[in-house]
């Protein structure tokens, strides 16, 4: 294939067919493209886009290009829930038990945080002996046996996918509409799900900084998905502020353990109530989202959850007695350091980015996709807009690997916050729906 005509096809703003885009997908993960060819090629789309017919076409051929999950026939619908990422946002972690004793098998196939968007298989990997990487036959197995699974990409599944964001992420091209819709759907699509609920997030430390521009994209998503015959729709979700009380990756994993025991932050459990509600609805296990967000807090509160969730931790290798003991201890990090008001008011603000960039630094997150993991570092306590505070209360606990990091984290983590003599109005965490129809 001669891909430089397709280049300059698309940098002057010209249409390519599904068969060129298969035929490119093709012989670029079999390295017949070479990088520099395909890193043109996508310059050229971030500037000039893809119609939906081109993306529909790119996603399909990048799902096709390894191997995709075989499930045999279950009462049981398929499901899965995918988030743009944030800074504190566990959902997955209580939302995949929660689904699995409500009734749904959940091939959850997640992803690593780089810079201040945690990753959820970081989270897990800061379980003793959790194991994410699986084969296809190991993901099938759990997902039948337990009812759902939280792990990485197989090596053979969408690797085109692997190859194109490693580019992106080196040429300043991830901000794509169509590449992400691309990215996330050829995934999800590869586990051959029923339906999808998506996670869009706007604000300070979300990819999408805007509502305007996390709806465009929500709306992208949720349009192909249902086209590819997958029940498919978005919350647009706040991330001004972190979600929960803590940030970083074991900080977040004893968190998601309090939610499923019915003792985690309010947030954190509307936002896993609510994408359980929406999968019940979309899979025809609830007439109406009252109806469904009724029986899943009935499921969560009966600790049924978090039963599953020790079953689902032990079928991946988790040593469960050593991960109750770590769970039993206040804090793992060396040094903890609280960060007090230093007036009384109301809290106002706790930016989510500068809480981001902070856990990033103290060790628990990325600059590239080769920077080791600090498990144990983050914030947790945090207090959140609308709480009054005196002087002197805490305003989050800093984890650090050592007292200088954490004085250094310290200085900056009170610029997150303002107090204000007056309560804040509430800003809602959920500010939109994005619903399609299956075609």
């Amino acid at each position: 294939m001669n891909f430089l005509p397709l280049i300059e096809r698309k940098r002057e703003g010209g249409r390519l067919a599904p068969d060129e885009l298969r035929q490119l997908v093709a012989d670029f993960t079999a390295g017949r493209i070479p990088d520099y060819q395909m890193a043109a090629f996508l310059m050229a789309v971030y500037f000039r886009g893809l119609d939906r017919a081109e993306t529909t076409a790119l996603t399909l051929a990048m799902r096709d290009s390894g191997e995709t999950l075989a499930f045999p026939k279950d009462p049981r619908p398929l499901a899965d829930k995918h988030s743009t990422g944030g800074v504190g946002d566990k959902v997955s972690l209580p939302l995949a038990p929660l689904l699995a004793c409500l009734g749904l098998r959940v091939p959850m196939i997640s992803g690593r945080g780089l810079g201040i968007t945690g990753g959820t298989l970081d989270k897990l990997e800061s379980i003793p002996g959790f194991r994410t990487a699986l084969s296809a036959t190991d993901v099938v197995e759990i997902v039948q046996r337990v009812g759902c699974v939280i792990c990485g990409q197989t090596e053979r599944m969408v690797p085109a996918d692997k190859k194109m964001y490693a580019l992106r992420d080196a040429t300043g091209t991830v901000p794509s509409i169509p590449l992400i819709v691309a990215s996330i759907l050829s995934k999800k699509l590869a586990e051959n799900l029923r339906a999808l609920v998506l996670d869009v997030k706007f604000g300070t430390a979300a990819f999408m900084q805007t509502l305007p521009r996390a709806r465009q994209l929500a709306r992208a998503m949720v349009e192909l998905g249902n086209a590819c015959g997958v029940n498919t729709r978005a919350l647009l979700t706040n991330m001004n502020t972190p979600l929960g009380c803590a940030a970083g990756n074991w900080l977040e994993v004893r968190e998601s353990v309090a939610c499923l025991e019915g003792r985690g932050p309010d947030d954190l459990r509307e936002l896993v109530l609510t994408c359980a509600a929406h999968l019940l609805v979309q899979t025809r296990k609830a007439p109406s989202l009252p109806a469904a967000r009724k029986l899943a807090q009935t499921c969560l509160d009966s600790g049924a959850p978090r039963r599953k969730w020790d079953e689902m931790l032990a079928a991946q290798g988790a040593d469960l007695g050593e991960f109750h003991r770590k769970l039993a201890l206040d804090h793992t990090a060396p040094v903890v350091r609280e960060l007090k008001a230093d007036r009384a008011g109301w809290v106002v603000r706790c930016d989510a980015r500068c809480v981001g960039e902070i856990v990033r630094d103290l060790g628990g997150g990325r600059f590239t996709k080769e920077s080791a993991i600090n498990p144990d570092v983050g914030v947790d306590h945090l207090a959140k807009p609308g709480e009054r505070v005196a002087k002197g209360d805490v305003l989050a606990r800093i984890h650090a690997a050592d007292s200088e990091a954490a004085s250094a984290a310290h200085e900056r983590l009170r610029t997150a916050f303002q107090i204000a003599p007056c309560r804040p109005r509430p800003e809602p965490l959920i500010q939109g729906v994005v619903t399609g129809s299956l075609r």
